[in-house]
């Protein structure tokens, strides 16, 4: 594996570090969480403008046509700033999916709207009682004529709440846990029937449960192949899984970057309590799990977009269970190093470990991983 960027790596992560810099601050992230859609349009345009939004889509679709690598460049720099907009939801997910396991005409209609920042995207597939249980569906389709009615609900769906379109998995065969019988659809909002709950996450981003009620989409709607989407479904949510390591590699350094600082400056007893050589050997121990870390969102990036299933599976939920770890511990050690003000609103070390408690949970914790790298 070549470690080394590429010129073109280089200016993605020169793009996204002083766009980070420059224009999401502390305080402005804390505004554009108190606005009304909790995430802002104009950063979201600059995002389509830089050409961020389009990195994997093909040039004849608009995009750079680049690979899920250099998306994890641009996430790392997202997770030191805590970047609110749902870049996961629209471009990992839905522009991911889509890419999948679309045909020549949705990608034409689906990915240029969503390089320009002018179509978001939600993956709706996770239910009230699936936990991580990915071939866990009890929304059902059902074909009449030449259109598709579907009957369920979702819950925590991604960016739920701003986006224009939904790619619903619904079971149009078989029973509740069968891996075959799975299909996607594409439904609009605003379609009869559709209804959508949103609602602010413990770190600030966004999701909706959606219930969907006698919806009825056209035959042009089903996305993929009816009755075998579960392969999509599961590469999908392995690159949201690699997507956020690297998100938490880069909120991992900053927080152990912010701690640091602290040590460095606050003073007890008239000297820097960074002197101090049990805290010295704490920071350590925080930088000694960044990096290893590091290493493995390096290879879940890598093994992103790998077609065999049980490779992608090992090397994903490998990197899951050692930055859900390596999360809960600088989280945790950052907090007890800052004291009170580590968990206070004003300041972003809290918020840091709010945003990697969640990642932890996303798409399995800890213990689901195990058993999934485990089985492969």
């Amino acid at each position: 594996m070549d470690f080394n960027l590429s010129d073109t790596q280089r200016m993605l992560e020169d793009t996204a570090v002083r766009l980070v810099r420059e224009r999401y601050g502390f305080e402005e992230r804390t505004r554009i969480l108190a606005s009304p859609d909790g995430f802002s349009r104009e950063l979201w345009a600059l995002f389509a403008e830089l050409g961020l939004l389009g990195i994997e889509v093909p040039e004849e679709h608009g995009g750079i046509g680049g690979q899920f690598q250099d998306l994890a460049i641009v996430l790392e720099a997202f997770g030191r700033g805590l970047v609110v907009e749902p870049y996961l939801p629209t471009v990992v997910l839905g522009g991911g999916i889509v890419g999948l396991a679309g045909s020549e005409a949705q990608k034409t209609d689906i990915l240029p709207r969503m390089a320009e920042g002018k179509l978001m995207l939600a993956l709706a597939h996770g239910e009230p009682k699936s936990r991580y249980t990915l071939n866990h569906v009890e929304t059902r389709a059902v074909r009449i004529g030449d259109k598709f009615k579907l009957d369920g609900a979702k819950s925590v769906v991604l960016g739920g709440d701003c986006a224009d379109l939904f790619i619903v998995s619904a079971r149009s065969s078989g029973g509740t846990l069968d891996k075959t019988g799975l299909s996607l659809f594409l439904v609009e909002r605003g379609t009869p029937g559709l209804e959508v709950r949103a609602y602010a996450n413990v770190d600030g981003t966004r999701a909706a449960e959606v219930t969907l009620t006698g919806v009825e989409v056209p035959e042009t709607a089903l996305l993929g192949p009816l009755g075998a989407a579960y392969p999509f479904i599961e590469h999908a949510i392995d690159r949201g899984i690699a997507a956020l390591c690297a998100e938490a590699v880069g909120a991992m350094a900053a927080l152990n970057d912010l701690t640091l600082d602290y040590l460095k400056t606050r003073t007890q007893f008239g000297t820097p309590i960074g002197s101090f050589q049990v805290l010295q050997h704490r920071m350590v121990d925080m930088t000694v799990a960044l990096e290893q870390a590091s290493s493995l969102a390096i290879l879940a990036a890598d093994r992103a977009s790998d077609p065999k299933s049980s490779e992608r599976r090992k090397a994903i939920s490998g990197a899951k269970v050692q930055i859900g770890k390596a999360g809960r511990l600088i989280g945790q050690e950052s907090v007890q190093m800052h004291g009170g003000i580590g968990l206070t609103m004003e300041y972003s070390a809290g918020h840091y470990f709010k945003r990697l408690t969640v990642i932890d949970r996303l798409f399995g914790d800890v213990d689901h991983h195990l058993s999934r790298f485990a089985d492969a």
